[in-house]
């Protein structure tokens, strides 16, 4: 009798101890600064493309961002429906907006009304789900003035994705001052190899070259995703437990 209560006292502690870790999933919702990429515009890189591969083995990053989407496009394109649908308790949803948001020429256009609105549809689903929401602003374009000081071009709408963390109480990472910090340390030339900038013949997908000062090269992108981590960790949010070190 003694003999089969250890026997279930064993079994018990070592089925606890095998229980597998929880699984959690980081859903990226946003635009081209963050989107995974086609071949053919190798070798620029959105942020979330070096991101996944920062986290242990119990988090996947589920990157549902798209070129040129803005959060009404995202929505009515019909991109939010999975992403609302699939989130689960302890899921995280990083949401960063605004490029495309902010440019009246653009069908993507959305008011700042609308913006401000849409943004709080997406925090509401994703507590309705149990979920962690976390707002980003839009991270920097390259842009600086005569005098070498890096120009703001998204004060309007990143100012409201500040403002709707605060008045929602959400997680707020201010890409957008993180990034321009970055541009302004390494100054007007330095911080053209963040961006795709490309010489003529340098790349066989851009014979003719390129200078683009909104999406990132492979060393930009990874530099704005390692922003985004360091953030995570100033937050102290739980996932920040996941970041694998290099030492670990």
């Amino acid at each position: 009798m003694l003999r089969n209560c250890f026997l279930l006292l064993f079994l018990s502690l070592t089925s606890f101890t095998l229980s597998p870790p929880k699984q959690v999933t980081v859903y990226l919702i946003g635009d081209s600064t963050l989107s995974i990429k086609e071949k053919k515009y190798y070798p620029e890189t959105g942020w979330g493309m070096p991101f996944v591969n920062y986290f242990d083995s119990t988090i996947t990053v589920d990157n549902r961002a798209k070129n040129g989407r803005s959060t009404k496009t995202f929505i009515t394109e019909g991109l939010w429906q999975p992403v609302s649908t699939g989130m689960k308790a302890g899921d995280y949803l990083f949401i960063q907006f605004g490029h495309n948001d902010e440019v009246p020429t653009k069908k993507s256009f959305t008011t700042e009304d609308d913006f401000r609105k849409n943004l709080t549809l997406f925090i509401n689903a994703a507590r309705s789900k149990q979920a962690i929401p976390v707002l980003i602003t839009p991270v920097a374009r390259r842009k600086f003035d005569s005098v070498g000081h890096v120009v703001s071009t998204h004060t309007v709408y990143a100012q409201i994705v500040r403002e709707v963390a605060q008045r929602n109480n959400v997680p707020l990472i201010d890409l957008d001052a993180k990034s321009q910090q970055l541009l302004q340390q390494l100054g007007v030339e330095p911080s053209k190899f963040l961006y795709n900038h490309l010489e003529p013949g340098q790349n066989p997908n851009y014979p003719k070259g390129k200078i683009d000062d909104t999406h990132f090269s492979e060393l930009g992108a990874r530099r704005m995703a390692e922003l985004v981590l360091k953030s995570i960790e100033e937050l102290k949010l739980e996932l920040a437990n996941h970041i694998v070190k290099a030492n670990s």
